[in-house]
């Protein structure tokens, strides 16, 4: 079992960054590839980000390539979302989740552990 916390969201105006940050117990975190994923009001849940269990690859959504940045510290059993140049059109709850691998993918269904969500808005 795996335990995943989310915190760093909030208000911010367009233009504007926020880090998100999640906080991962229960098993052995360097081991899994974990990703970003966000829900609008009435929009599926999408994919926004991952990274591989060490670290060395990492990928984006095309909506976001370029102004996001996915990281982790595997010592701290934390992941990172540095979100620069906001956009209203981010405006979700957020999601960490964990891998059922090491090398990750873009496919919901390939994610077994899920924090809790924290809400972004981008105010325009």
């Amino acid at each position: 079992q795996a335990q995943l916390v989310e915190s760093g969201g909030g208000l911010v105006q367009a233009g504007g960054s926020l880090r998100l940050s999640c906080a991962a117990s229960g098993r052995t975190f360097s081991w899994y590839a974990m990703g970003w994923f966000r829900q609008a009001p009435g929009k599926e849940r999408d994919f926004v980000a991952g990274i591989s269990g060490g670290g060395s690859h990492t990928f984006y959504a095309d909506s976001v390539q370029g102004r996001f940045t996915i990281s982790r510290e595997n010592i701290k059993n934390t992941m990172y979302l540095q979100m620069n140049s906001l956009k209203p059109e981010d405006t979700a709850v957020y999601y960490c989740a964990a891998h059922k691998t090491n090398w990750g993918s873009k496919d919901v269904d390939d994610y077994n552990y899920w924090g809790q969500g924290t809400q972004v808005t981008v105010s325009s």
